[in-house]
Order: C-alpha cells, then sequence, then structure tokens
C-alpha cells in the first residue's frame, strides 16, 4: 500500500512538471521566487539632477530596501532621450535591466523617423511611475483669468498671443499646440532653450503665456507675477490645488502632463515584470514616496503593466495627431 501511494504521489508530482513544462511556467515561477538575486540596472537617458533622475533616484532608493538588493542608475543622456532608449533595449532581458523613459519617448516615433529602436516592439511596459502637471500661465498684461477668456481673447486676435516653451518638440510646446487646435485658435510658438529662460521672458512680458511644467510655474505664481488658468491634469494636482482642470474651465478632454514610466527590454520574464509593478506600485502608494515626489515636483502615477501600455499607445497616437495637425517638425 504505501509503495502504491508512493508511485501515486509521483506519478501526480511528474504530471504537474509535465504541465508547467509545456507551459512555460516552472522556470518562470521559479526565477520570480528568486528574483532580484543581485543588483538591478536602471538607464535614465537624461543628465543628473533632472525631472527623471529625480524621481528615479526616489523610486529606487525605496526598492532597495524594499528588495534588500543594489539599484544601479546609469545616465546615459544624449539625442533627447535616444542613446538611453537605444542602450537599454540592447540590454540583456533577465530581469535585471531596465529603462526610466518619458514623454520624449511617445513624442519622438512622430518627429524622428529614423529612430533605430521601437518603444512599443523592443520594450515591455514594467508601469508608470509620474506625472510632472503642466500648469498654463499668462502674463498680468493678457489681462485673462480664465481659459474661457484666453480663448475668447485669441479668437479676437488670432496669432497675436504669443507662449514659450522650453524647445521645440517638447512636451511644454505640444502641451500648447494642443490646446490651440483642439479650442480652434491661433498661437504663436516661441521656443527656448529650457524652461529657464522660457519662464524668464514669461514674467519680462516679452510673451504672454506659457505651459510651464509645476516646478518652473510655482515659485512665480505665489508671487503674483503670473496667473494661473488651468493645470493640465485631468484633475486637480495636489501641487497645486486651487488651480482648476483645464478640461473643465472651458476645454473638455484636454489632457497635457510629462511624465515618466518604467521598462523592461522584450523578453523579459513575464512573472518578473507582474512582481516588479507590484513592488513598484507599493512605493508608489507609500506616504513618504509621495511626500519626496511632491517636493520635487511630480505626483506618483501608479499604474499595472497593461494600464501602463495602453496609456503609451494613447500618448502615441494623441502625439502623432498633434504634431501632423499642427506641422511641426525638428531640426537634425
Amino acid at each position: 500500500m504505501k509503495t502504491l501511494m508512493m508511485q501515486r504521489r509521483q506519478l501526480l508530482k511528474s504530471a504537474l512538471y509535465g504541465a508547467a513544462a509545456v507551459y512555460g511556467l516552472r522556470p518562470a515561477m521559479a526565477f520570480a521566487a528568486q528574483w532580484p538575486a543581485k543588483a538591478v540596472s536602471f538607464i535614465v537617458p537624461f543628465a543628473p539632477g533632472g525631472p527623471v533622475d529625480t524621481v528615479a533616484r526616489i523610486v529606487t532608493n525605496g526598492l532597495t530596501q524594499q528588495w534588500q538588493q543594489t539599484a544601479i542608475i546609469e545616465n546615459r543622456a544624449g539625442a533627447g532621450g535616444i542613446l538611453g532608449a537605444r542602450l537599454s533595449a540592447q540590454a540583456k532581458s533577465d530581469g535585471y535591466n531596465y529603462f526610466f523613459a518619458a514623454i520624449h519617448h511617445a513624442i519622438l516615433p512622430s518627429l524622428n523617423k529614423s529612430l533605430d529602436y521601437d518603444i512599443q516592439k523592443d520594450f515591455v511596459p514594467v508601469g508608470a511611475v509620474a506625472r510632472f502637471p503642466i500648469i498654463l500661465i499668462a502674463h498680468p498684461s493678457l489681462k485673462v483669468k480664465s481659459v474661457k477668456e484666453l480663448i475668447a481673447l485669441a479668437k479676437e486676435q488670432p496669432g497675436k498671443i504669443a507662449y514659450s516653451s522650453s524647445g521645440t518638440g517638447g512636451g511644454t510646446h505640444l502641451a500648447g499646440a494642443l490646446f490651440a487646435s483642439m479650442a480652434g485658435i491661433e498661437l504663436q510658438h516661441v521656443p527656448y532653450k529650457g524652461s529657464a529662460p522660457a519662464v524668464q521672458d514669461l514674467v519680462g512680458g516679452q510673451v504672454q503665456l506659457m505651459f510651464a511644467d509645476a516646478t518652473s510655474a510655482l515659485p512665480f505664481i505665489k508671487s503674483g507675477k503670473v496667473i494661473p488658468l488651468g493645470v493640465g491634469n485631468p484633475q486637480r494636482s495636489d501641487l497645486a490645488p486651487d488651480v482648476p482642470p483645464i478640461a473643465n474651465e472651458g476645454l473638455p478632454g484636454y489632457e497635457a502632463y510629462s511624465w515618466s514610466g518604467l521598462f523592461a527590454p522584450a523578453g523579459t520574464p513575464a512573472d518578473i515584470v507582474k512582481q516588479f509593478n507590484q513592488n513598484l506600485n507599493a512605493q508608489l502608494n507609500d506616504k513618504s514616496v509621495i511626500a519626496k515626489m511632491q517636493g520635487s515636483g511630480s505626483e506618483a502615477m501608479p499604474m499595472t503593466p497593461e494600464e501602463f501600455g495602453k496609456f503609451l499607445s494613447d500618448e502615441i497616437a494623441k502625439w502623432h495627431k498633434t504634431i501632423t495637425d499642427a506641422n511641426i517638425t525638428i531640426q537634425g
């Protein structure tokens, strides 16, 4: 009897292992159970100290404690985020290599037809990380105090109201182009090399508007040097709770903000991606992490891999239409 029971157990065990092998489950499950067993590497495709880098360090510091493993951040800036993306696409898909992408990587496919990587085919989404709110601010001389008043004035003065941005093809430029398209108005775009000079010229009255990142806008809002008209978030932002969403102020459906998210090279085991997403979202729901992110000008934006994948597709489609409709091109 004992021998018969042992034989039955062995047969059942063999059947279970066989099924697991057929469906490719056993190796991945065993791998996921042990992950991470060593240091995890992250490429940030921008310079140290920038918004994406700052968020990356806040999140990975928490993950280091959670995992009891080292998180290695490598800043590989260049070509507006292209260099880092290219290197990440070529990395091993072993569950130990990740990439902090940004809104740039949803915009680039429509501006640069010679990209040697595909953000949707060469990567798998792990999860969204952060939202960087964009606030529409106006110089007091424009004498508008709401989005509705701005749209009405712009229709009376087509092409005469200028808005600054941190550069052609960037998030703040496209936020303005999307606004103009949806409102049926014509605005003059004045690009700068970075947010600082763009904001300074707005404060100085050389331009009348800017779709500015919250970090750049808030000090001047608080000092009364600019007038906040609306935020690009779908809801009010905790960073600027008194500023209403543009979508609620005369432009339904408007949504524009910068963001960052995590990707892994295509082929990374699905169980690892799922586990990492759970770990990531645990950090993004942690009160201390949320506070640190808000202190740096960002908001936690937890999503599942599936939600983030759809978000990316929607962003690519939205900015492609915006770029095409406005006939936006970049040099080089």
